[in-house]
């Protein structure tokens, strides 16, 4: 199976695609360990989009999370068997974010890139709250579940991403 998760920051992205891999027993890419190398330095956007394509490439079975379209977000789509965006308000994806911190601080997580440590500043809060949130990108998370309705859930709460996590492990 092949599963594709998109949404907004904080809104669990990283931990539903953990879930899913151990479950499915498949392998996972988190986007963000794609995006940037240690000391939150983006990497080249070549090599970038060629680690995202070998990976597509090289199994039959996957999840990718994360948004950037840049890294064949289009070939995502059309592959994946099933696509989540999770749409969460912004005050969840806030606490989520600052629970997220106090959890991680100091530390790398595990669906970061080495040397990128967690980290809680103005300019990712204002990212949370409002920059990540613009109506092109809110009308493109949008987009997605009209372009792929037969393979698209909008989750907008954790009951509903509870539902999906059992409906692709059934």
């Amino acid at each position: 199976m092949k599963i594709a998760i998109l949404g907004y920051s904080g809104s669990g992205k990283s931990t539903l695609a953990r879930r899913l891999g151990q479950a499915l027993d498949c392998p996972v890419l988190h986007l963000d360990t794609v995006q940037f190398t240690p000391g939150w330095v983006e990497r080249d956007r070549a090599e970038a989009q060629r680690m995202v394509r070998a990976f597509m490439d090289e199994h039959q079975s996957w999840v990718i999370d994360g948004n950037y379209r840049g890294f064949e977000q289009e070939r995502r789509l059309r592959e994946a068997d099933k696509i989540v965006v999770l749409d969460f308000p912004r005050r969840t994806c806030l606490r989520q974010a600052v629970k997220r911190y106090f959890r991680w601080r100091g530390k790398t997580r595990e669906d970061m890139a080495a040397g990128c440590n967690e980290k809680l500043d103005p300019a990712f809060i204002w990212w949370v709250v409002w920059k990540g949130r613009r109506r092109e990108r809110s009308g493109h998370l949008r987009n997605i579940a009209v372009q792929y309705p037969d393979k698209t859930t909008v989750a907008h709460n954790h009951a509903q991403v509870d539902a999906f996590f059992a409906q692709c492990t059934r």
